[in-house]
């Protein structure tokens, strides 16, 4: 039987956005009383919540509309490399944690833990992130998709971005804002915003669903992020 894990944050108001980008806003458009029928209009960044960023966001790489599908749906691995605040995730610690996997065409989803910061004051501003080493060495294992349980796969302190740098222009679309990646291993409940608890089993494969919209030209969406598992 398959499980299936939602590894997205809900999309409100009130959750945590960069500061010069707007919280996202629903807007009463028809009402049923009145119209016949509900409908609301939409107004947010296109790197609003657990999102993925096209290529084209940092080089001119292929728009969110043109990623092939054989990256929305993908072989994944887990990576869990636990780090605190503003601490860098090296290419050793990814080497260390994925040495036993052949990395060829595969999806890595890094967990260091910083879901747990959600909605708290330095969540936005004092995550870890990985260092140009640490994305090098994913480009040269033929790495997909790299996603991270952190608002920025880059160190905060890194204001020239880097990584994304690195991993866009090679082709390597990137998926920010992931949760509930303990229940991955099987430690966690599943729910928007994961527990309190610490993934305590290394790693593990899964099968990972990550599907923007398809918005013509766009260098984001928001993706809705499933793990499927044997």
């Amino acid at each position: 039987m398959v499980r299936m894990i939602d590894l997205t944050r809900t999309i409100e108001y009130g959750m945590p956005v960069f500061e010069q980008r707007i919280r996202p806003t629903l807007i009463p458009w028809a009402r049923l009383d009145i119209h016949g029928y509900d409908l609301e209009l939409m107004f947010m960044s296109t790197h609003t919540g657990t999102h993925m960023d096209a290529p084209s966001h940092f080089s001119r790489g292929i728009s969110i509309d043109e990623i092939p599908l054989h990256v929305l749906v993908s072989s994944a691995i887990l990576a869990e490399v636990k780090k605190g605040e503003k601490e860098y995730i090296h290419r050793e610690d990814l080497a260390r944690t994925l040495e036993h996997y052949d990395l060829e065409g595969k999806s890595i989803i890094i967990s260091t833990g910083w879901e747990h910061k959600w909605k708290s004051p330095n969540y936005l501003s004092h995550n870890p992130g990985l260092s140009r080493d640490a994305a090098e060495y994913l480009v040269e294992k033929g790495v997909i998709l790299v996603g991270i349980d952190t608002a920025n796969i880059d160190h905060p302190d890194d204001k020239d971005f880097t990584v994304h740098r690195v991993l866009l222009p090679n082709n390597v679309p990137i998926v920010e804002n992931l949760c509930n990646l303990e229940a991955i291993n099987g430690n966690g409940n599943g729910n928007d915003g994961g527990s309190e608890g610490r993934i305590r089993r290394g790693r593990g494969e899964f099968r990972l669903i990550a599907a923007p919209l398809k918005i013509k030209g766009c260098t984001g969406s928001p993706v809705r992020a499933i793990a499927m598992i044997d």
